[in-house]
């Protein structure tokens, strides 16, 4: 995609959506912590079904380890994963509260040190929390940023590296929101919604859905 093309995007998406929002629930950076370290393998809707429940019970790094790790399980056990995940949660509620004073840091090293928390995870938490103009590159993100041409590459480092390069710094901040929103329920994996698709028309995919014959002036 063309650096014209891809300010259009972003205009289109920031017009649609001028404050995107994760769809995880949470009440604290350490809940969006725990909630983004859940959510590998799972779906936002069924970790809000479990961190309901769960942060009612445990919703500080004190009562997390309280809980325990059975206590943990009890509740996540319906998300993949879920005795590791138990595991890392109470692991990185320990480290919080022993190198940080209870408080989620606002530094990639400092939270991927934390068991269950890879780059993704951090960039999530830099990003929502802390706002700071970082690209966690999820299954969504890097199909949509082949598919369209937005920011191609082999492997997840390459594209948020592509993507920091080519998303426009006035759109940086909510890039990472609009994108897995576009790529969860619109550009999908198996059947993309190109005909109620927002950027249809300056997308490079070039097996569009919905589209009109060849030769129709609106075939693109």
């Amino acid at each position: 995609m063309s650096k014209a093309a891809i300010a259009q995007m972003f205009a289109r998406f920031q017009a649609a959506n001028p404050h995107p929002q994760t769809e995880l629930e949470y009440a604290s950076p350490y809940q969006l912590l725990v909630a983004v370290v859940l959510s590998a393998q799972a779906t936002d809707k069924g970790v809000n079904i479990a961190t309901r429940k769960l942060f009612a019970a445990a919703p500080t790094p004190e009562a997390m380890i309280t809980l325990g790790e059975a206590g943990v399980t009890e509740h996540i056990k319906t998300i993949g994963l879920f005795r590791n995940k138990a595991k890392n949660v109470v692991a990185l509620s320990y480290l919080l509260l022993e190198r940080h004073g209870g408080e989620v840091p606002a530094d990639r090293d400092a939270l991927t040190a934390l068991p269950g928390v890879g780059r993704k995870t951090a960039n999530v938490v830099l990003n929502t929390i802390f706002r700071q103009p970082t690209m966690a590159v999820d299954t969504h993100i890097f199909r949509l940023a082949n598919r369209t041409g937005l920011a191609a590459g082999k492997d997840v480092d390459a594209v948020e590296a592509a993507l920091l390069r080519r998303v426009p710094k006035p759109y940086l901040l909510d890039a990472h929101h609009w994108l897995i929103l576009h790529g969860r329920y619109v550009c999908t994996a198996r059947k993309p919604a190109c005909g109620r698709c927002l950027v249809r028309d300056l997308c490079n995919f070039r097996d569009k859905t919905d589209l009109p014959p060849p030769g129709h002036p609106d075939h693109v």
